[in-house]
């Protein structure tokens, strides 16, 4: 029996570490344009080239999901399909991928088409497609991997600490004049999603050290067990998340925690010197 594994490219793994019999993995790619300029969010992106360029051009990037056509042409490959996409408070990849799955099954009834928004991002949809692969692995049943995963994406915490705000102030989320003043004066600033798959910026505070405090703070509070994988994405910043993990390690000793580096796709909303936490 055929499985396929796909997920949007907000997704921060580009393969699964060990597939499972009969599992295939795709991504779909984000397109982000900059000007005149379109990146597209593969494994071949230069994220540090595409952060410049968005540094350099005076108006606001975009970004653009995969279309229903993308996403079709993956749902066709295998009987069995679990999909993963950001928030759908963040895009349309959401929206895009139930069109493809209502178009699919629209000429092969036959197929299972399950696709999971995780209200949320990054490592959120890392840990659904390895979970997933994991279920399959273990032969269980396509509506029993469904309700494992919305279980999943429902317990997950995710937190975004962000050192430049350009790309915000572009885009309209914050005031010019404050995102500049916010850089200059080394502020950092703390999101966390909302239950309904938004970002809530709900900490600001002076320096790296500080920030990085907190976010041990808040895995407390939120209960982390030191069992749970952690995945750290890092947008040009190994330090900030070498010391994260230093600082887990020291916390939860023991607790499986990987560093990988943002996607194209979350390098635009964590910019420069940022760095994301899923657990």
């Amino acid at each position: 029996m055929a499985w396929m594994i796909v997920s949007d490219s907000s997704c921060e793994i580009r393969e699964l570490e060990n597939p499972a019999p009969g599992v295939q993995f795709a991504l779909v790619p984000f397109k982000i344009r900059v000007g005149e300029r379109e990146y597209v969010d593969l494994a071949t992106l230069n994220t540090q080239q595409m952060l410049q360029a968005m540094t350099d051009y005076n108006g606001a990037s975009t970004t653009a999901c995969p279309s229903p056509e993308e996403w079709a042409e993956y749902f066709l490959q295998a009987d069995n399909v679990f999909a993963f996409t950001i928030s759908s408070n963040l895009s349309g990849s959401y929206n895009a991928a139930m069109a493809a799955r209502e178009m699919v099954l629209e000429e092969h009834p036959e197929k299972k088409i399950f696709v999971l928004d995780t209200l949320s991002c990054s490592g959120a949809l890392a840990g659904a497609a390895e979970l997933a692969n994991k279920l399959i692995g273990e032969d269980q049943t396509f509506d029993d991997i469904c309700f494992a995963l919305k279980k999943f994406a429902d317990s997950t915490h995710i937190l975004f600490a962000l050192a430049s705000f350009d790309n915000l102030a572009k885009n309209g989320r914050v005031n010019r004049v404050v995102g500049f003043i916010a850089g200059r004066l080394n502020m950092r600033v703390l999101g966390r999603r909302t239950s309904d798959g938004k970002i809530d910026f709900y900490f600001k505070t002076r320096g790296e050290t500080r920030v990085l405090a907190r976010i041990l703070e808040q895995m407390d509070e939120d209960k982390y067990d030191g069992v749970h994988p952690v995945l750290i994405s890092e947008c040009g910043n190994q330090n900030a998340a070498q010391l994260l993990h230093h600082g887990i390690e020291a916390k939860w000793p023991g607790a499986p925690v990987k560093i990988v580096p943002c996607s194209g796709l979350c390098s635009f909303y964590a910019q420069d010197q940022g760095i994301i936490i899923t657990y």
